[in-house]
């Protein structure tokens, strides 16, 4: 066991009607870390979280968390978000977060003072007194959030926390996520959205099918996998003159008179800018370190 960890799984598998969901999977989540576990949908992102909450029990495999077995008390240090939002919608809404403070230990009069605080902070104490089914789905996401964390929990569990938000509670949502970072909490959550795991995330996970395809530093999988990403400038149909070219995956749009190209292979460079520059003015011909989406569709098909 490694104390260092808040989470680890170690080959997990689950099963449904003979559907491999999870497959063997093992993960290891540093404490004091934000993970993002990505993957398309129906990769098995959120029956690995209910695992690891013990929603759901594993047909083999183990669930190791803060360095050891998972323990029932373990509950009251996380918090967690189902992709599957449960609020109660016929309670006021301060009624409903220091209830959902209750239940994760909190006393009532800490939990009512925390929940004035939180609903300060994200701007919904003059919704205190409302009935959550008058919220808009916005608001309840944002309550739902605050029922999440209102106990501090060491670890936060999020599956697909950004789904539904529009851009202006999207940044909230990071923001607060960044704010649990710096005070040395774990941040365990899935997306399917590369962006925000690009924008968060120091360690990622990448799982297909239920099993894990790509894992590490997000930093030196990046470093890594710069080679096959380069950026080409010039004068004429740059993407034209790249669509077919032996050893040119992809071809991306770069900006006004620029295109970003996904290679099979680094070699192939020499050979895809000698046939460029046979076809239009190239100004610009450099390696570019790749983006997480270019990663993530590449190594999802290579997967399939």
């Amino acid at each position: 066991m490694n104390g260092n960890l808040a989470v680890e799984l170690v080959g997990v598998r689950k099963a449904f009607d003979g559907h491999l969901a999870v497959d063997d999977l093992s993960l290891a989540v540093p404490t004091g870390s934000v993970f993002g576990l990505l993957g398309p949908n129906g990769a098995g992102k959120t029956t690995t979280l209910r695992i690891l909450m013990d929603i759901l029990g594993p047909d083999r495999g183990e669930v190791r968390l803060f360095g050891r077995p998972r323990r029932d008390e373990d509950g009251a240090r996380i918090g967690y978000m189902p992709e599957e939002r449960g609020l109660y919608r016929k309670m006021q809404v301060d009624e409903q977060l220091a209830f959902l403070g209750e239940l994760h230990g909190l006393g009532r009069a800490r939990a009512r003072q925390l929940t004035r605080e939180w609903l300060a902070r994200l701007g919904l104490a003059e919704r205190a007194k409302a009935k959550v089914e008058a919220l808009s789905k916005g608001m309840q996401q944002k309550l739902q959030l605050a029922g999440t964390v209102l106990h501090d929990p060491e670890l936060l569990i999020l599956d697909e926390p950004f789904s539904g938000l529009d851009p202006i509670n999207q940044g909230l949502f990071r923001e607060l996520i960044a704010d649990f970072s710096r005070r040395g909490r774990t941040i365990l959550f899935s997306t399917h959205v590369m962006e925000h795991a690009e924008k968060l995330c120091d360690r990622i996970a990448l799982i297909a099918r239920g099993r894990v395809v790509l894992s590490g530093e997000l930093a030196a999988i990046k470093r890594e996998r710069g080679g096959n990403v380069w950026r080409v400038a010039g004068h004429g149909d740059l993407a034209g003159a790249a669509q077919g070219l032996a050893g040119v995956e992809r071809v991306l749009a770069a900006g006004e008179g620029a295109v970003r190209l996904v290679l099979a292979d680094p070699a192939a460079a020499p050979r895809v800018l000698a046939a460029l520059a046979g076809a239009v003015e190239v100004t610009e011909f450099r390696s570019e370190e790749p983006d997480l989406e270019t990663i993530f569709v590449r190594t999802v098909h290579d997967a399939n």
